[in-house]
């Protein structure tokens, strides 16, 4: 789990995810988090790596893999689902069914955002670079399937991540199926923070895009 100042939401989101994953090991990567996101992380029994400065939502879930078994099925998420979190198993359903490798969570209502520029974008930039015309490019909400994870890390850069993992994956031959999921999470809104979050997107976007496109 990927968490940058969640502290407000991480208590819930782990609650969830204990009751949804029992005895699974659960691994808060913090990315420098300056409001006692670790300290949530800790309180709740999860293990927490902290990053020693900022490095961005594809640097920090690296060092949490890092800490992870090779031999199970990986969950990513959100540190902000709260309760809706319990919703997670189904990526893992589908991946055990064999719908595919990586089981990405399509939201089932949208919830904030701006116009649709970023998501936009990153959907073109999906299907340019592998044909696949995805409902949901940038959910971080995933399951990947033991073999998927060597080929997808260490992850892409900043929010570059999900789009990088995606085409990795897709290049390695490895299938992608995207489950619907009544998901809920912080949502950035048109304000000013939400616009600037949502550039810091379109530079990551376009700089995965770079990286892979001539590869």
């Amino acid at each position: 789990m990927t968490a940058y100042n969640e502290a407000d939401r991480l208590g819930e989101t782990l609650a969830a995810l204990a009751d949804a994953f029992p005895g699974a090991r659960v691994v808060v990567a913090d990315d420098a988090s300056s409001d006692g996101t670790a300290e949530v992380g800790h309180a709740a029994g999860a293990e927490v790596v902290t990053a020693p400065r900022r490095l961005g939502k594809g640097g920090v879930a690296t060092l949490g893999v890092e800490r992870l078994d090779a031999e199970a099925t990986l969950v990513l998420c959100d540190g902000d689902l709260g309760a809706s979190a319990a919703m997670l198993p189904a990526l893992v359903e589908a991946i055990d069914r064999g719908d595919g490798d990586l089981a990405v969570a399509a939201f089932a209502r949208k919830v904030g955002g701006g116009f649709g520029i970023a998501l936009g974008f990153a959907h073109r930039i999906i299907r340019r670079l592998t044909g696949l015309d995805l409902r949901a490019p940038i959910s971080g909400q995933r399951a990947l399937a033991p073999a998927v994870v060597p080929a997808v890390t260490p992850f892409a850069r900043g929010f570059g991540m999900e789009i990088g993992m995606t085409v990795d994956a897709h290049r390695a031959g490895f299938r992608i199926v995207e489950v619907e999921l009544p998901l809920e999470h912080r949502a950035t809104g048109r304000t000013a923070a939400g616009f600037l979050h949502r550039a810091h997107q379109l530079a990551a976007f376009a700089r995965v895009y770079a990286s892979r496109r001539h590869t």
